[in-house]
């Protein structure tokens, strides 16, 4: 049988995103299954399910990854993992992170039934709390897998209501052995939506992804003093939100300057007390920047290092702190000029491109050969219930997949 005629199930692929959306679909058509809630325990129980149904052996991790492998004609060789994410942000869609484990489900479907026999196991994975929505930060398990986390740390961060991951993890059922975490991999695949336009303005089918960009965040903190409102003449206040406004200000002029390619966030603030009548005194946000290119990163620093203490006529205090980093990473060449060569078997318009958001492969390529498929996302949403990516597009990113793993796990 030539492998390139080898087919997902565009149908089949479809019914099993809608089914999967079913656990945490939202009024508009959107997923909040946020890690180790209880519907994410749920979506859990049915992915083991479908998996040993198809003959898979199923195993977690101490930090409740899933493993789920169809046996190789030589199980001891390093298997090729196919993995992402069933977790969701808050009113998230439902393509993020559920493709690419379906993906997984969707290649092994299709090698069963066509009784093909792979040289070595075929791992799909489940990553626990890449979005990092209900415990911080993004990334974290593949993060602790790395060695990028300390675990003790991740086990303490906390969620909305005060529960910790550690006792998320104990109560979920789905607590393993550390020693059945992911080791060595003959490769490590994922596909994305591409959560941005790029794709889809180029009019293409496929991003061959060769890395993720580095990143940096940073927490900034002013502090002044609270007074009325009403009777606290304005020369005389120190309004620590007129003098964040004036920092953001002036962080937005300098970082302009620098390369076009650069991205930057001011994601979070929280500003105290928080009452109409009364004049700010503490304002706490971040900043977050992206590049490729280290120098660039570096030049962010710099300017958000070299902040004023205080905040000059508002005469707030300023603080900065380094909140985390993640340099950039390339992916195997090996690996990428695989997918590369698969989308073009198969006859797919695509590019090579680099990822400007973070994914689990990001920190597990650092210790196995690793790359990515991008399929196009529809006006570029994604955290967000109008999330969308055509079921074609779909259907292109797991064939490419599926003839990758062909190519490299059979003979």
């Amino acid at each position: 049988m030539e492998k390139q005629k080898v087919l997902i199930n565009r149908e089949r692929l479809k019914n099993k995103l809608e089914d999967y959306a079913d656990f945490g679909r939202t009024d508009n058509n959107g997923v909040t299954r946020l890690a180790l809630s209880e519907i994410d325990l749920k979506v859990r129980k049915h992915f083991q399910s479908e998996c040993e149904k198809l003959g898979m052996s199923v195993i977690c991790d101490d930090l409740a990854n899933m493993y789920a492998t169809l046996p190789g004609k030589d199980n001891d060789q390093p298997p090729i993992v196919i993995g992402s994410h069933l977790d969701s942000v808050k009113k998230g869609g439902r393509f993020d992170g559920v493709l690419g484990v379906l993906t997984g489900l969707e290649v092994v479907r299709t090698i069963v039934e066509h009784d093909i026999k792979p040289e070595v196991p075929i791992v799909v994975a489940n990553i626990t709390n890449e979005e990092g929505a209900r415990f911080e930060p993004a990334m974290m398990s593949s993060g602790v897998l790395s060695g990028h986390f300390d675990k003790t740390a991740m086990l303490g961060s906390t969620d909305s209501e005060g529960v910790t991951f550690g006792e998320a993890l104990k109560n979920s059922g789905f607590e393993g052995k550390e020693e059945n975490r992911l080791k060595d991999a003959a490769a490590f695949l994922e596909l994305h939506i591409e959560q941005g336009p790029v794709l889809e303005s180029e009019s293409l089918q496929i991003g061959v992804v060769e890395g993720v960009v580095g990143m940096v965040n940073y927490e900034i903190e002013v502090n002044g003093d609270s007074d009325h409102a009403g009777t606290t003449p304005m020369p005389i206040r120190k309004d620590a939100l007129f003098a964040a406004n004036n920092l953001i200000t002036e962080i937005r002029e300098k970082m302009k300057k620098l390369d076009d390619k650069l991205v930057y966030t001011i994601g979070r603030m929280n500003v105290s007390p928080n009452i109409h009548t009364i004049i700010p005194n503490k304002v706490v946000f971040t900043l977050e920047a992206r590049h490729q290119d280290g120098k660039t990163i570096r030049q962010v620093e710099e300017i958000i290092q070299g902040l004023p203490e205080s905040s000059g006529k508002e005469k707030c205090d300023v603080k900065t702190t380094k909140q985390w980093n993640r340099n950039t990473v390339w992916f195997d060449e090996h690996i990428v000029n695989s997918l590369e060569q698969s989308a073009k078997n198969i006859g797919y318009s695509y590019k090579r491109m680099v990822s400007g958001a973070g994914h689990d492969a990001q920190f597990i390529s650092t210790y196995n050969p690793t790359a990515m498929i991008f399929v196009p996302s529809v006006n570029g949403k994604s955290h967000a219930e109008d999330e969308l990516t055509s079921w074609e597009d779909c259907e292109n990113g797991v064939n490419v997949m599926l003839q990758t793993v062909l190519g490299l796990a059979t003979k």
